[in-house]
């Protein structure tokens, strides 16, 4: 039986409350960071690296409460600037990677801080930076082509772990598309913050989301939603009103990872009983 751990977009908020929540999980006797398959993208990508390469969790906890490291940056997240950018293609007729591949072109030519900088910021967030011995998927998205590109520990010797999930993090505008080969990679959540489609032939799903996805109208994204509902048991976390409060209105504040790591581990009392329901059936 194949159970996954889905860890999706949210910023500097979203990986400091999806580690707290984790190690609350942990506290409660629940381990879910032993799954068979990690898919993370954007924040849960940074996690899900952080998780499959060995380092204990409440390392990881004790990171996200400590001050930010000098080389971590806040940048400024306007969100009703980048909803009126980006919003007539999240928001309008176009699917599928017609509609990545028209956000790729967005954040190519958008003014950005340098490619190595924002390197160094990923790899400073990154204990242990070789590829894990098993199951980790790290979504980006073709920032020409807008085609979805997942990274996994079959890539090492080819893709560098702190480049995969720099790429993953890359968000349209704000943060520089990730070159990687010959091409350029942008943020996974653009396609969905989950990517949750992606857990298609496991049997048991457990879903942590620091931001809700958005409704979609594409076909095949939801018939593969669908498929998986039919096929799996699937269980999704998001924030409580705590959790919202902490991450505020700009996830990508520095500022934001203490309180949503403490909101997090808070938080996942709360969901004890179902996640152990869910990660120890038989």
């Amino acid at each position: 039986m194949t159970r996954t751990l889905v860890l999706g977009g949210g910023g500097v908020a979203g990986i400091a409350w999806e580690t707290g929540l984790l190690l609350g999980l942990a506290d409660a006797g629940i381990d879910v960071t032993d799954a068979d398959r990690v898919i993370g993208t954007s924040a849960g990508s940074a996690v899900g690296a952080q998780i499959t390469t060995g380092v204990a969790l409440d390392e990881l906890f004790e990171r996200q409460i400590a001050p930010p490291h000098p080389s971590a940056t806040s940048p400024s997240f306007d969100i009703e600037k980048m909803l009126n950018e980006l919003g007539p293609i999240i928001m309008g007729t176009t699917v599928g990677v017609a509609r990545t591949k028209a956000i790729g072109e967005f954040a190519l030519a958008a003014e950005t801080g340098p490619q190595a900088k924002r390197r160094a910021e990923i790899a400073a967030r990154l204990p242990v930076q070789e590829w894990p011995a098993r199951g980790l998927e790290i979504t980006a998205i073709d920032a020409y082509s807008g085609e979805l590109r997942i990274f996994t520990p079959e890539d090492a010797g080819e893709v560098e772990l702190v480049d995969a999930v720099a790429a993953s993090c890359a968000v349209p505008g704000i943060r520089p598309p990730v070159t990687i080969g010959n091409t350029r990679y942008i943020d996974g959540g653009v396609r969905t913050t989950t990517n949750y489609d992606l857990a298609l032939g496991s049997e048991i799903v457990l879903v942590v989301a620091p931001m809700i996805d958005l409704p979609t109208k594409d076909p095949e994204l939801l018939s593969r939603r669908e498929e998986l509902a039919a096929s799996a048991d699937v269980l999704t976390v998001t924030p409580d009103d705590a959790s919202v409060a902490a991450i505020g209105t700009n996830p990508l504040d520095m500022a934001t990872a203490k309180p949503c790591a403490l909101a997090g581990r808070a938080q996942a009392a709360a969901h004890a009983d179902d996640v152990r329901k869910l990660w120890l059936a038989s």
